[in-house]
């Protein structure tokens, strides 16, 4: 079977989020899916699979991180879509049936991909006691990003704060269900984004994910009424680093960006 792994929300090898991309038959048993993607050992890797025509949806799609199954993941969507696209196995829009409904990724001419995705429900929250601690600074302001994105979203004074955390990881692991979003306003706007985030991810294996699509629906709509526009562009500050354009649509929220397959192979197992 082949395997792709494929940087995201990137124009170039070796930075933005790797993921995993297999398209396949049908999905095998859960626990073969799960070691697959133990063994790629990226933040997540997707599984596609071509559905029968005349329904409401092109293709399934499922994501894995090491240790469990996620219900929404933006890199990997984006990643399987630059696979559609570029081999050729899907050609133009592609809807794709998930955990989270039927998601819609629409290539450009420009060669980036427009995901669309629900928008995060922000529901405002007190600050927990000792996240400061484990985070290793005081955050602003505290919100839940509903049960998608699983996050703790939390607002720092300035992106130079943001981009020297070094969290207790074990310690936030026990203040939302996948992890934190720590973000903050662009130092410099003229540099090309808008706000900047990190993402740590514990619960699911993950210390930091590089490029979190999930975590910008939460990004969009908590930035957009702060900086006065729908459209806004987020800088994830990880080591690899990626940036994500964001549209805000009610409900919904585009994300996009570009990817570039960076390993093409067989797997034997």
């Amino acid at each position: 079977m082949r395997i792709r792994i494929v940087d995201a929300f990137t124009d170039r090898p070796f930075s933005g989020n790797p993921a995993g991309v297999m398209l396949l038959d049908a999905f095998p048993d859960d626990e073969w899916l799960q070691k697959v993607a133990m063994e790629v050992n990226h933040a997540e890797t997707a599984f596609a699979h071509r559905l029968p025509e005349g329904g409401e949806a092109d293709w399934a799609l499922r994501w894995f991180t090491p240790a469990a199954e996620v219900a929404m993941c933006g890199h990997a969507t984006l990643a399987t879509a630059h696979v559609l696209a570029t081999t050729g196995a899907h050609q133009g829009p592609v809807r794709l049936a998930t955990r989270s409904g039927v998601l819609l990724a629409t290539p450009r001419e420009d060669g980036s991909i427009t995901l669309d995705f629900p928008t995060a429900p922000l529901t405002g929250t007190a600050v927990p006691d000792g996240v400061a601690e484990a985070l290793g600074a005081e955050p602003r302001t505290a919100f839940d990003t509903g049960p998608n994105v699983g996050d703790l979203l939390l607002e720092l004074p300035d992106e130079k704060t943001v981009r020297g955390l070094a969290p207790d990881l074990k310690a936030i692991g026990a203040y939302s269900s996948r992890g934190i979003i720590a973000t903050a306003r662009a130092e410099d706007p003229s540099r090309g984004y808008d706000f900047v985030s990190r993402c740590f991810f514990p619960n699911l294996g993950i210390d930091e994910d590089p490029v979190t699509g999930s975590a910008h629906t939460a990004l969009a709509p908590y930035w957009s009424p702060r900086l006065g526009s729908a459209e806004l562009t987020g800088l994830q500050a990880s080591p690899r680093s990626g940036r994500v354009r964001v549209e805000l649509r009610g409900d919904r929220t585009l994300l996009s960006g570009r990817a570039v397959t960076v390993i093409d192979g067989e797997l034997l197992a």
